[in-house]
């Protein structure tokens, strides 16, 4: 996705840093494309002019203790934290308020497609040498204007906290998140919370919960995210596994599944894009967002599903057409959804 075809000197080495500690690459490293090397070939050369970078959407406050340090061993530096996102450039006054807020930054830090770089947004960028973004994939970055215009992408890759605790291999944060968000809506955990402390004695259970064992677990992609839902779904709930995504035949599938100690079979690959959506019980995104695959997930999809069915999405926003979900959630057409990613995030107050 990314191209580094050219030499460029900077005067820091910053995004080597943010590549070995950045905590969110687990989120978006997905799998149905091929990973490529995004390190940039750069050097660097002392200078007393200062180096401005950007921090962008990091809500959590997770850069900073990364990115502070190297204030005391370069000088030269003048990092700026900006946690608010100016998601989408509806008008010509977003657009340009984004370009004054960017300008003056050599370097910029993005979270996930947060905020995003168009052509016309990046075309108006003449400072900007360096775009680091958490993980190797990144729809909201037009790669090709940040080429003509000099500047390198530069993605992490790396496991990041987990590896810092000593975490064995085979572990993933995003699989956890899959999982709470999957448990939570399939047990109605968070609704009957809701109503235990809103309701009192009335609303104490409405209907039942939805259990794991048995039901089938549909994995839209079987990635790397997507088998380790798998690995769970199998060993830990005994689920039934069916998977697809638009070039994954029975083969490899097999081949994944044996390198996670499941048998041939047990990752069964449906025919076709249909079956895939009527068989499941719960369909568990983990796709790679790209042109191709925005509202992967959209009416039709979800008309095919069962009206007991759930949908869980922790990929990326997008994939999902968020008012044909809304439709169907609101219609009784499928019976639950738990949502770690959106269309805009910060999600709008005015969200549905």
């Amino acid at each position: 996705m990314y191209r580094t075809p050219y030499r460029i000197h900077i005067k820091t080495t910053t995004s080597t840093t943010h590549q070995q500690n950045t905590n969110h690459a687990s989120r978006t490293s997905n799998h149905e494309t091929p990973e490529h090397n995004l390190h940039p070939k750069m050097t660097t050369q002392p200078s007393t002019d200062t180096i401005r970078v950007a921090i962008l959407d990091d809500y959590a406050s997770t850069s900073q203790p990364y990115f502070d340090p190297l204030l005391s061993t370069h000088k030269s530096l003048k990092v700026d934290y900006i946690p608010s996102t100016i998601p989408n450039y509806t008008s010509p006054a977003d657009l340009q308020s984004q370009v004054q807020r960017l300008q003056p930054y050599q370097i910029i830090s993005t979270m996930r497609e947060r905020t995003k770089f168009p052509a016309e947004l990046v075309s108006q960028l003449p400072n900007l040498k360096l775009l680091l973004t958490t993980a190797m994939h990144n729809a909201g970055i037009d790669v090709a204007a940040c080429e003509k215009q000099g500047v390198v992408v530069c993605g992490t890759n790396v496991r990041g906290e987990a590896a810092a605790r000593g975490a064995k291999k085979g572990g993933d944060t995003t699989n956890e998140q899959t999982w709470a968000l999957l448990l939570g809506v399939m047990r109605g955990i968070a609704a009957d919370d809701a109503r235990v402390k809103t309701g009192g004695g009335e609303a104490w259970q409405d209907g039942m919960a939805t259990g794991l064992a048995g039901r089938t677990l549909g994995l839209l992609g079987l990635g790397r995210l997507g088998l380790h839902a798998a690995v769970t779904g199998v060993l830990g709930f005994g689920m039934e596994v069916v998977c697809w995504s638009t070039n994954l035949t029975q083969e490899v599938a097999d081949e994944r599944a044996v390198s996670k100690g499941l048998g041939k079979g047990v990752l069964r690959v449906a025919k076709d894009k249909e079956s895939f959506f009527r068989e499941a019980d719960v369909v568990s995104v983990h796709y790679v967002l790209s042109e191709r695959s925005v509202g992967i997930v959209g009416e039709q999809e979800l008309g095919w599903m069962k009206e007991s069915a759930f949908l869980v999405n922790t990929s990326r926003g997008p994939l999902v057409d968020e008012k044909a979900l809304v439709s169907a959630l609101r219609a009784g057409k499928i019976r639950g959804a738990g949502l770690d990613v959106f269309d805009v995030e910060p999600l709008p107050a005015d969200s549905p």
